[in-house]
């Protein structure tokens, strides 16, 4: 509690302070001293620096985006100008099996080409000294990270389709317990990924059961969101069963019409998995299109080797041959390829295929898709990304009103100009936030607003471990989102992602100003948020 004749930094005025507990929400004031929070209550005849008037607006957390990817472009532009401009005012990154650290041997060659996209001059090794450099650059938001098993495996094994030795095994336990030591939350895997893919189950169980001692979490893109769907969340609850620590699907969804009907099931299995005490949660973006590299169209045995192994098959016309009989085996529908759409291409002559679909490339080229993918993929040397529609917007209502979901992008942030202002990126990256809260809130009532709040802040911060922040109670960090209620909505479509939501009116970061009246500051008040 503040003295009384103490001045205030900032007072956050008569707003509907909703906290982040899933509790009611109620008009108060918000007094902010230095980076903490130090009143909640009727502030009248307070004096500070800088009165906000938020009456007729909500005052939350700053908003926590539970998956993100924004290793390199927070490095490449440190605003993170999507993110804030949405009320985000902490990223949990390193989802998906992939992490800034460690970069070792075949780990470090494979990030080259991203490093060099962003034109990233820094090379390290270890989260220390990746963290170092995070905090000499300064960040517009807080920075948590998960390690990725596909930079721990990459760096012992590299991208071979084989189990791993005992050897191996040990190698890669002290990667990860260096991770954890360094700050990482926990764990990431990306099972459909290379090198991924290659791993068994119980190599995954085996590095998990070092995260109770760190209090790390266990979080998987699973194997398979289609076909294997349940087999591949199952193989998460086992995790959770056998190294006894918490698990967590990343943005959990049924990919295909043909597995749509899958939901009940699916909501069986992890609701009788949490019943029997595994502690399970998942995160979810409000789209029904994902977003990926392109070649993850391919047979996981493309893979193995690397890039330029990838890439020698790829030339062959006897390998494109097989490889394309796998793919029109598992995509014979008609209409699969209008519904994957080109994001973003590394070469200037081939723009402009960013925002079509391989079904309309294809017509234009005189190809037929697979044979179009084919060319595509070499032209750019695989650096393609794509936009994948193959979801159901009732299973999307359902996934985000569980009470085990949390919210979260899984996109990097960008900004809407210079060297992150590339292609055509899924608008996720600067639409989820606001989305959750104009659409599935305001307009269809799927969430109250207690609740949305609480999926975006106190259950993310809680899941995490990140003390202090999630929530607004006195002596926590001043992480504070102001928005109007009946404005704030996304307007990033996929024609046109580059545009900043409404309605975002004020974002505080450690008690400073980063959005002020809708307009950003290009303030750098982020911190490196570390486990312990």
């Amino acid at each position: 509690m503040i003295k009384s004749m103490e001045m205030f930094d900032i007072i956050v005025k008569d707003g509907l302070l909703i906290d982040g507990s899933g509790k009611k929400g109620e008009v108060t004031d918000v007094g902010i001293k230095g980076d903490k929070i130090k009143a909640i209550r009727n502030l009248n005849g307070y004096k500070a620096e800088r009165i906000i008037n938020a009456e007729g607006l909500v005052v939350s957390p700053g908003f926590i985006d539970s998956h993100s990817h924004s290793e390199f472009t927070i490095l490449a532009d440190s605003r993170a100008k999507s993110k804030v401009m949405q009320g985000v005012t902490t990223e949990i990154n390193g989802n998906c099996g992939l992490s800034a650290a460690p970069l070792i041997g075949e780990s470090r060659e494979q990030r080259e080409g991203d490093l060099k996209e962003f034109g990233i001059k820094e090379r390290w090794t270890t989260f220390n000294d990746y963290f170092s450099i995070l905090e000499r650059r300064g960040l517009g938001l807080n920075f948590a990270t998960l390690v990725g098993h596909g930079n721990i495996r990459a760096s012992v094994i590299g991208y071979n389709d084989r189990h791993s030795s005992k050897e191996e095994m040990r190698k890669m336990m002290v990667l990860l317990e260096d991770a954890l030591k360094d700050g990482a939350v926990g764990i990431s895997t990306g099972l459909c990924y290379p090198p991924g893919v290659y791993s068994s189950i119980e190599e995954i169980i085996g590095l998990s059961m070092i995260l109770p001692k760190y209090c790390g979490i266990f979080t998987s893109h699973i194997r398979n969101e289609g076909e294997r769907l349940l087999e591949s969340v199952d193989e998460v609850i086992r995790v959770g069963k056998e190294a006894e620590t918490p698990v967590h699907i990343s943005h959990l969804k049924i990919s295909g019409e043909k597995n749509w009907s899958k939901i009940d099931t699916l909501f069986n299995l992890i609701d009788g998995a949490r019943k029997e005490g595994v502690d399970v949660t998942c995160d979810r973006y409000p789209y029904t299109a994902s977003s990926t590299d392109l070649d993850a169209i391919f047979p996981s045995w493309t893979y193995e080797g690397g890039v330029e192994e990838e890439f020698k098959r790829l030339k062959s016309s006897k390998v494109r041959g097989k490889i394309k009989k796998e793919i029109l085996q598992n995509h014979p529908e008609r209409d699969y390829w209008e519904k994957v759409l080109v994001s973003s291409l590394s070469s200037q002559k081939n723009k402009w295929m960013e925002g079509k679909s391989l079904s309309y490339i294809s017509n234009q080229i005189n190809k037929d898709p697979v044979d179009a993918l084919f060319y595509i993929l070499m032209e750019e040397r695989l650096r393609v990304s794509a936009i994948f529609f193959s979801m159901n917007e009732e299973n999307l209502k359902r996934v985000i009103k569980k009470p085990y979901t949390m919210i979260g992008s899984d996109s990097s942030a960008r900004s809407n100009n210079g060297i992150t202002a590339r292609g055509k990126p899924h608008p996720r990256g600067f639409g989820t936030f606001p989305r959750v809260l104009g659409r599935y809130v305001r307009e269809e009532g799927i969430l109250t607003l207690e609740e949305a709040i609480y999926k975006m802040t106190g259950f993310t911060s809680r899941r995490y471990g990140i003390k202090s922040r999630g929530l607004i109670s006195e002596d926590y960090y001043a992480d504070i989102t102001v928005f109007d209620p009946g404005r704030i909505n996304d307007r990033s479509i996929f024609d046109n992602p580059f545009l900043y939501p409404d309605g975002i009116v004020y974002v505080i970061v450690n008690g400073i100003p980063v959005v002020e009246d809708g307009e950003l500051k290009g303030t750098l008040p982020g911190m490196v948020l570390k486990n312990g």
